[in-house]
């Protein structure tokens, strides 16, 4: 995966909890540290995101996005 946002954190997913719309994904960084982001129940399907996956946090401005290899 290349990219142009320099700010991409990897971590392993830990939690997705699943709203009407969106889900909240947890990941937990390399040093323990949690993230948390809100993504589309259609985005943790089309990824393939599931607890105990690698995804990468990427952070661009005030938005941050999960991407996966």
């Amino acid at each position: 995966m290349r990219i142009s946002a320099r700010n991409q954190l990897k971590g392993m997913v830990s939690k997705i909890t699943h709203g009407p719309v969106n889900a909240e994904v947890i990941l937990t960084l390399e040093g323990g540290q949690q993230l948390a982001a809100v993504i589309t129940n259609q985005s943790v399907n089309s990824l393939g995101l599931a607890e105990g996956k690698i995804a990468y946090a990427v952070i661009k401005a005030s938005t941050i996005l999960i991407g996966v290899d």
